[in-house]
């Protein structure tokens, strides 16, 4: 039997855990071969978790829910680095695979079983995805995997589409994986590397889908292995800085210079409408972070010397690791959709992406 790390990161964790834990106690693969790891973030108001989960979590470990660990942190590590903190103890205490969950999302009695059946399939599968559903419409999809727009934009495949309309394969490749419920084997966490601490929060799941990928390892969607997730498209959208910091790094790390000087006019159109919409939504501080960020030797330095270490690594070519990325951007909640993006922008990159894509032979 394959023994599962689950790495569950606690930030302020009190208003999911019920849920979590009821999740859990449904699960039908067997208890003995998983563990529960909680890495708990401390929040700047709430501070740790701890004390809340020792009082309503852990008189529970080892009876209903799997045996479960707490692992405390000093400082918020953000997401990246907090998952880290747990795929550190699962390589030190010999787990076969890590799974990793969202604060807010919670697991169902199918969800490990099915997921070990998709790595037993094939031994190229280096990350697999739970299929996400909405929690307070579960008739709905969350994500069945993650979009990739070709200038670094990362979005939900299937959003609040009804499950019913999607005839999925129980094994689908996917752009990248959703960071909200994914699995990898332990090994190759210990070959290549977790998470990349530097991105802190928002597209570390596409740079690490991304990076398996371009050693020529499938990134796929597990769609028997059902999450449910408390998803808010608002919430996300407010950490503005560090989702368009880290999709120019993506971007930078793994295409070739010929892709990116193909791409950097389109870079560029939407460099200026991302301004406009920050102005619009009020973020422009956050713009301008950005730019004092991208401004800083230093800052080029660290993405660079990530750049030359993928580069060296990588055996596929930007055509094949390009051929799932899109032209189109989704908002996908009407109250932030723009007419302009949707009848004008998304045309435009469609057919300029259908064209350098054509033209990207190497």
């Amino acid at each position: 039997m394959k023994r599962i790390a689950i790495i569950y990161l606690s930030f302020h964790c009190e208003p999911y855990i019920d849920d979590v834990v009821k999740g859990l106690e449904s699960v039908k693969y067997p208890k003995e071969a998983l563990e529960l790891i909680i890495v708990d973030n401390p929040h700047p108001q709430h501070g740790l978790s701890v004390p809340f989960l020792e009082q309503h979590v852990m008189p529970k470990s080892g009876i209903t829910l799997p045996k479960v660990t707490i692992l405390p942190q000093t400082e918020n590590l953000g997401f990246a680095g907090g998952n880290n903190a747990g795929v550190e103890y699962a390589e030190k205490n010999n787990f076969d695979f890590v799974f990793f969950l969202n604060n807010d999302a919670y697991p169902t009695e199918n969800t490990f079983s099915e997921l070990v059946k998709v790595f037993e399939s094939d031994p190229k599968i280096a990350i697999a995805q739970s299929l996400i559903l909405l929690q307070q419409r579960p008739e709905l999809i969350n994500s069945s995997g993650n979009m990739i727009q070709f200038c670094g934009f990362g979005y939900c495949r299937d959003y609040q589409v009804p499950i019913k309309e999607r005839n999925f394969k129980d094994v689908e490749d996917v752009p990248y994986a959703s960071g909200c419920a994914l699995m990898i084997p332990t090994v190759l966490c210990k070959k290549f590397g977790s998470w990349d601490k530097d991105f802190f929060m928002y597209h570390e799941d596409m740079e690490w889908s991304l990076r398996l990928k371009s050693m020529g390892y499938r990134t796929v969607l597990a769609s028997k292995s059902i999450v449910y997730h408390a998803y808010e498209f608002q919430r996300s959208i407010t950490k503005f800085y560090w989702m368009e910091r880290n999709r120019f790094g993506v971007l930078l790390m793994f295409l070739k210079w010929p892709t990116l000087v193909l791409i950097a006019p389109a870079v560029l159109i939407y460099e200026i409408g991302t301004y406009a919409f920050a102005w619009r939504g009020g973020w422009w501080r956050e713009k301008h972070k950005l730019y004092v960020y991208w401004s800083q030797a230093s800052t080029w330095r660290m993405w660079l010397e990530k750049r030359a270490r993928i580069q060296r690594q990588r055996s596929v070519s930007d055509s094949e690791l390009t051929k799932d990325f899109v032209g189109h951007v989704s908002f996908q909640e009407s109250r932030v959709e723009n007419p302009i993006l949707r009848y004008i922008v998304n045309p435009f990159m469609s057919l300029y992406w259908g064209i350098a894509h054509w033209l990207i032979f190497w």
